[in-house]
């Protein structure tokens, strides 16, 4: 058994970062919940006591100042100590830039753990936000507010894991590599790619060619080159409006490195593959 607290939402009024449901447990001697699989995110934090937390065959175990992290669609189990069962407060939410402010903050399903010494104010934000019941529209929005302090003072006072050497020179590579997918049609250099990671431009370039085997601005040239081969065959888009959608300023550029890259111009290469197709 258990003594709670909680606070149940259905309204959905927001789509990038909502709250679903907050609440506040003091355990009994192991008290457990799971293996379960959650249809949202959720933040727990431990006030006092301690216990265990298992996710994806790893096991954590846990004290007051720490907390974890439980994503979507991931079996958890839980499970207070015998002889400290924990008390511990939590948060579940969801929205379309919930999964990046988790990043912003590092938070992720590889990284589900963490450190906040500053915990008293979370419970004060918990404790407002289980005080708020009504369903008006400006209840919804004075709890989101509270939702979005809850992650400012987790990014404020968060403290995660030391990472190892390789850990962390991975996490740089991964992160490059988002920025790239998610900004190849822009107008974008090396030099925006290592300021984002914030590494300089020949060590990002030292950690490619040891993780990928190939500098940044050739996997940038990769991916642009898939998407504009993509754009080619299924779409009648002029190669000059490829180019652009591709971030590259003029199509003669653009050009060149196509043709590097298939053996053939652009427009070459969509005549003879949608001959192939016929």
């Amino acid at each position: 058994m258990e003594e709670a607290k909680t606070l149940l939402l259905s309204e959905r009024g927001f789509s990038d970062l909502y709250l679903c449901y907050c609440g506040q447990s003091r355990c009994m001697p192991l008290h457990n919940y799971g293996p379960a699989v959650r249809p949202n995110y959720i933040i727990h934090y431990i006030t006092e006591g301690k216990g265990c937390f298992y996710e994806g065959g790893n096991r954590y175990e846990l004290e007051a100042g720490q907390g974890f992290l439980i994503v979507p669609g991931q079996q958890t189990f839980y499970q207070a100590d015998k002889e400290e069962p924990w008390t511990y407060l939590w948060v579940g939410f969801d929205g379309r830039n919930a999964e990046h402010y988790l990043k912003e903050i590092g938070l992720t399903s590889e990284k589900p753990v963490y450190r906040c010494e500053n915990g008293k104010i979370l419970q004060e934000i918990v404790g407002e936000m289980l005080e708020k019941q009504k369903a008006s529209f400006s209840g919804q929005l004075f709890l989101e507010g509270l939702l979005y302090r809850f992650f400012a003072v987790l990014s404020e006072h968060i403290e995660m894991p030391v990472l190892s050497r390789q850990e962390s020179e991975n996490l740089y590579v991964k992160r490059a590599m988002e920025f790239i997918r998610n900004n190849y049609f822009e107008d974008i250099k090396v030099t925006d790619i290592a300021d984002y990671v914030c590494v300089n431009r020949s060590y990002l370039y030292t950690l490619f060619q040891k993780g990928l085997h190939m500098s940044p601005s050739r996997y940038l040239a990769e991916v642009r080159m898939s998407q504009a081969e993509k754009l080619l065959m299924m779409t009648d888009f002029s190669v000059e409006v490829v180019a652009r959608s591709c971030g590259y300023g003029d199509s003669l550029s653009f050009t060149r490195t196509f043709k590097e890259h298939f053996k053939m111009p652009p427009s070459q290469y969509r005549k003879e593959k949608r001959k192939e197709q016929i």
